[in-house]
């Protein structure tokens, strides 16, 4: 059997280096270069940052929180607004470019997209041909990406959040133990916050120790299930293919635009319920289920932060989508900054 090579590309603070391509090709400063962020209204500081340059990080910005709150941080900050239809044109260029080196292309985000590489190298070294990919994107497009190369999806986006930016890296499983184990168990696609303190909680640090943990005090702490899922995902294992658009299922979405400006966390878990049942309801209907859960918030100013999960399995009930949901919710909204909308799509 030919072994898989499946490359993950990932575009570097994507927000950021496509609006300072553009102010590059405008003769305007790089961005890049200095404390920066992109944001909605420049000029109203409850905007949120949906991205910050590698200088402003480096001072404590970080994304999603006030503008008022990293200028206080940072008071020399470069406050640009995010164009969305700029990012989709960026977007769609660095897609078309992953095409011609394999037509098995799914497309993870707007900033990311997996290759199946595996009958497209004919003897070539993958890092070879992942490094040419990676410098045509940034001499044609202007901007940089990380390429993750290994024989399976979850160690190829493993290894593109590796040292960054404008990098190449490989995770083989003959590399597991040297590259991945030793990181933290928030390091392993899909643990998030309650997990990963769950797991602290009971000694598990690495993800070298989620792969030796027995399977019965695993269970015990996150489920049959998703135990499963950890276990074999901290061992490096990972069967899914990399679906083409023509593979791809069918995604369903809703959205609820508020008359005013919502800040009552009550308000808006009674619209993700809304949304949640109308999604949960069409996927019924044509007889679906779901697998993947995105969700969206727009603030005032219309800055949009979006989020989305794998789920442990395929499902049509409306109260695992709408706990989906309502997690990542915790995860981009603060609970406070008001909010002018929210969006739910499966697919």
């Amino acid at each position: 059997m030919h072994p898989r090579v499946i490359f993950h590309i990932d575009v570097n603070s994507a927000f950021l280096s496509w609006t300072a391509v553009k102010r590059v090709r405008e003769g305007l400063p790089d961005i890049r270069e200095v404390p920066a962020v992109v944001s909605g209204d420049p000029s109203d500081r409850r905007s949120i940052v949906t991205a910050a340059s590698i200088p402003a990080k480096q001072r404590g910005v970080k994304t999603a929180q006030p503008v008022s709150m990293a200028l206080r941080m940072c008071p020399e900050l470069t406050i640009v607004q995010g164009d969305w239809v700029w990012y989709h044109e960026c977007s769609a260029g660095f897609i078309a470019i992953c095409r011609t080196y394999s037509p098995v292309l799914q497309q993870f985000s707007i900033d990311e997209c997996f290759l199946d590489m595996t009958w497209r190298l004919s003897g070539k070294d993958p890092v070879e041909t992942a490094t040419r990919l990676k410098d045509e994107i940034r001499d044609r497009l202007g901007f940089t990406v990380n390429v993750g190369v290994g024989p399976n999806k979850l160690l190829a986006k493993m290894a593109s959040d590796f040292e960054k930016p404008d990098k190449v890296h490989t995770l083989w499983e003959e590399e597991i133990p040297r590259k991945m184990w030793p990181l933290g168990v928030r390091d392993l696609l899909w643990v998030g916050k309650k997990t990963e303190q769950r797991l602290l909680d009971n000694g598990i640090r690495t993800i070298g120790d989620l792969a030796t943990v027995g399977m019965g005090t695993l269970t015990r702490l996150v489920g049959a299930k998703f135990a499963l899922q950890l276990h074999d995902n901290a061992n490096g294992i990972d069967t899914s293919p990399v679906e083409t658009e023509s593979q791809e299922a069918k995604s369903y979405s809703a959205e609820r635009t508020f008359p005013e400006d919502l800040t009552d966390p009550k308000e808006v878990d009674r619209a993700l319920f809304r949304v949640a049942g109308i999604v949960a309801h069409r996927i019924r209907k044509d007889g679906f289920r779901a697998s993947c859960v995105s969700m969206f918030i727009k603030h005032k100013d219309f800055t949009v932060i979006q989020k989305q999960h794998q789920m442990d399995g395929p499902t049509d009930v409306t109260a695992l989508i709408l706990n989906e949901a309502r997690r990542m919710l915790t995860e981009i909204w603060d609970g406070v900054t008001p909010l002018r909308q929210v969006g739910l799509g499966v697919s």
